[in-house]
């Protein structure tokens, strides 16, 4: 089963809109490079960076090459179709422990609350979860955290009644009294807060809980990281310049990634409340071994487990062999 992570209409329809995006360039264009992506608000920096040219300055001429399904990613990093691309850690995980030499370089956001489990306000606690039926996507961002919310507070998914459900699917189910227990995403999450007056349901836990649980990443496979280290450094600052322009220029960063996903500025701001990008300094804490969720090595764990319990991998990768941070750390990353 593949694993896909569909949050705030992630490659819904617009690639129309990066037609721009995608033209061919001079043959005098020192590299260039394809990028797999998706459309996704978190990818915020980057569309910045593209569409105002801060790839530039390092030689480098980036292809944003939009896929509708993000599973089709993975394989085509593999398989050399795009240069790098930007995907989930649980994607990075499977695809590792069935052979790719995939290699996380950089984390490009996470889910700060865009992700959440949403109980009747008589369910005050994840211990009165025991014996709940509860409404989730297995193998999804919503299973990871649902797991991670029951491990925490001493109890399994053996202790609560599955029901196998889309994400968008589960406000309907909590509306029509089928289940009091949901786990979905934005906007979903505001949805199913505010039926009944807002009177009703809640949000018992989210990712601003669990921060780092789901992340987005860039990756490129290590050949390409030996072979064009220039290339995946002009990726890195792009990505730096293009938050840097974001948090100077909100409005007119607003503008410029609304017109990219098809939204408006209004919508852009709304839906940035709901992930993290964080900063160059910031990534430590992401490739560092610790117990903050933040961490790969933590995050990682978690979401192995699953997939492995579940039969979506065989074996489980070292962590150590997901991730280069060499070419972070040659730009200063300490």
């Amino acid at each position: 089963m593949s694993v896909l992570r569909s949050s705030l209409k992630r490659g819904v329809g617009v690639i129309a809109a990066f037609g721009a995006l995608a033209a061919s360039f001079a043959a005098q264009a020192a590299t260039a490079a394809k990028i797999g992506t998706v459309i996704w608000i978190g990818y915020g920096p980057f569309y910045v960076a593209d569409q105002l040219d801060l790839f530039k300055k390092s030689g480098v001429k980036v292809t944003m090459q939009v896929f509708n399904d993000p599973a089709l990613i993975p394989p085509a990093v593999t398989g050399g179709s795009v240069d790098g691309g930007m995907i989930t850690y649980d994607q990075v995980i499977s695809s590792v422990s069935k052979g790719s030499t995939m290699k996380v370089v950089m984390p490009i956001d996470y889910s700060n609350g865009g992700d959440a489990i949403v109980a009747t306000k008589d369910i005050t606690s994840i211990a009165q979860f025991k014996g709940q039926k509860i409404a989730f996507n297995p193998l999804s961002p919503s299973d990871f955290l649902l797991s991670y919310a029951l491990q925490t507070n001493k109890l399994s998914e053996k202790d609560v009644k599955p029901v196998n459900m889309p994400p968008e699917g589960v406000p309907a189910a909590m509306a029509s009294g089928g289940v009091k227990i949901g786990v979905t995403y934005e906007p979903s999450v505001s949805e199913i807060v505010a039926m009944d007056g807002g009177n009703k349901y809640h949000v018992i836990y989210s990712t601003k809980d669990a921060p780092g649980l789901i992340t987005d990443v860039l990756v490129f496979k290590s050949e390409v990281i030996k072979k064009n280290p220039a290339l995946v450094k002009a990726l890195i600052q792009g990505y730096i310049d293009g938050l840097d322009y974001m948090k100077k220029n909100p409005a007119e960063a607003a503008k410029i990634i609304g017109k990219v996903m098809g939204i408006s500025d209004k919508e852009v701001l709304e839906q940035m409340t709901g992930v993290f990008n964080p900063t160059f300094p910031e990534f430590a804490k992401v490739f560092a071994k610790s117990a903050d969720t933040v961490s790969l090595f933590t995050s990682g764990a978690v979401i192995s487990k699953i997939l492995k319990a579940k039969g979506e991998i065989k074996t489980i990768p070292k962590t150590e062999d997901t991730f280069d941070d060499s070419i972070a750390r040659s730009m200063g990353l300490k």
